[in-house]
């Protein structure tokens, strides 16, 4: 399928800075990866900290959460800080609280079904 790049839009919830980004959809992440910069950019507050599987092996992040908004859907999404990563990974989580999924016949996202069942 290759990779599915998309323009997203990243803000504070409490302060309103915002910065635009172009970000790689990973399906195989489960939270949205932000690099550092981004994290001083925004001014995010650390929550805590969360131990996830990479290829590379174990990893402690710190975790944050933001505003988000891809293909005019916006929600407030979790999401982990990485000292390691220059670009923004999009993560299923943020995914499904957009309401969006990846389609994989055309390597492009489509509106999907939120579920509260």
């Amino acid at each position: 399928m290759g990779h599915v790049w998309v323009e997203a839009k990243l803000a504070n919830p409490i302060t309103g800075e915002e910065v635009k980004v172009t970000a790689l959809v990973d399906t195989g992440a489960t939270f949205t990866v932000v690099p550092w910069w981004v994290y001083e950019k925004l001014n995010l507050k650390i929550i805590g900290r969360k131990r996830v599987e990479t290829a590379k092996g174990y990893l402690d992040l710190d975790e944050s959460f933001a505003v988000i908004e891809i293909e005019g859907r916006r929600g407030v999404t979790p999401l982990l800080v990485s000292r390691e990563l220059s670009e923004v990974l999009v993560g299923v989580v943020t995914l499904e609280v957009l309401g969006l999924a990846v389609d994989p016949t055309t390597g492009k996202l489509r509106e999907t079904r939120i579920l509260l069942l």
